[in-house]
């Protein structure tokens, strides 16, 4: 289904009663764990409701529902989607499955740990996306017992840092988030208890990222790696770009991929951000004379640049006449891919 949310939700499905199977199971979902359930309920024939909120991203929405979950469409965010999948879960007497806090999720989770040192037996740091914290902490508790040496770094947005409030705190604490973000997946409002207790004892370090960060490495994966994945599931690559962990340099470092269900209606603005972000592309306002040639003129200097020109967007209404040569002149709004950063001024 696109993310790693299949290794808990397999674990918890398999852990059900006979009785727990034949009632069903709930889980409140951003998209990933509700798809990772819809589709392992089916193979299972166990029934699942996911309740997500309304600004879920379209595909998730549609997957899980084409992959057998009862989808209900509630509330404006992962809390309020919570609160209404536990009040459904006691009418109905269904199990409730916390995507990132569940015994057997984290558990789940934790596979990636093991599959990471089959694969570099000589890692030395783990750099980890953390919303809830299952992922993060799966991984920091099986890696941890294994090799106590490895560094298990977590990597949140500076929009959601529900975990770096929590540790904080020393416990986990409602915390707001500030207005939308790319990493959807991330966006927990408190942090799950069993996960936060593995998290303060295992690992070594959370750290909060600028949104265009995730940009930029959503970005660096299409181009670099020919790799799609969604913002959530690169925000440990971006807390890798983002500079913020140089201490690291010299150890052998790994992140892990964990998503790729990314809403194709903002792939656009994403890719536009992570181009902004990373220098590559500007935009600017300019006032030009509206004689014959002047745009041509005006191209021409763009060109000698090197840059390339995306788009030009004439306001005509911003027409004005300068003084004291009584010119007219139309402003223009100028968006520039450039081909080098260093031809960044015009």
């Amino acid at each position: 289904t696109g993310s790693f949310k299949e290794r808990g939700a397999l674990n918890a499905l398999l852990k059900l009663t006979k009785e727990e199977r034949s009632v069903g199971v709930i889980a409140a979902s951003a998209g990933n764990h509700a798809q990772a359930l819809g589709y392992h309920g089916t193979k299972l024939n166990v029934p699942v409701t996911v309740v997500m909120p309304t600004n879920a991203p379209i595909v998730k929405v549609e997957n899980c529902r084409a992959l057998g979950a009862n989808v209900v469409l509630h509330g404006r965010n992962f809390a309020e989607a919570m609160t209404m999948a536990m009040s459904i879960s006691k009418e109905k007497g269904m199990k409730y499955i916390n995507g990132y806090d569940h015994p057997d999720v984290i558990s789940g989770a934790g596979t990636c740990g093991l599959e990471i040192l089959q694969q570099l037996p000589d890692v030395e740091a783990v750099v980890i996306p953390c919303g809830g914290g299952g992922l993060l902490a799966g991984v920091a508790l099986a890696l941890k017992r294994i090799n106590p040496a490895i560094k298990i770094i977590g990597v949140e947005s500076e929009r959601c840092p529900s975990m770096t409030a929590a540790l904080a705190a020393g416990k986990p604490v409602y915390t707001e988030v500030r207005g939308g973000t790319i990493a959807d997946g991330l966006a927990v409002v408190e942090v799950g208890t069993n996960a936060f207790n593995i998290i303060k004892e295992y690992v070594d370090e959370v750290i909060t990222i600028p949104e265009h960060y995730i940009s930029m490495a959503i970005l660096h994966l299409l181009e670099k790696e020919k790799l799609l994945c969604e913002g959530a599931g690169c925000t440990g690559l971006a807390g890798i770009l983002s500079g913020r962990l140089n201490h690291l340099k010299g150890l052998n470092v790994t992140t892990i991929l964990c998503g790729g269900n990314i809403d194709m209606t903002v792939l656009g603005r994403v890719l536009e951000r992570g181009l902004y972000s990373s220098g590559r592309m500007m935009q600017f306002d300019c006032a030009i004379s509206d004689r014959v040639g002047g745009l041509a003129k005006f191209c021409q200097c763009l060109s000698e640049t090197k840059a390339s020109v995306k788009e030009i967007v004439q306001e005509l209404s911003l027409i004005h006449i300068s003084e004291p040569t009584r010119l007219l002149s139309i402003s223009y709004a100028v968006f520039c891919l450039k081909k080098k950063k260093k031809t960044r001024r015009l």
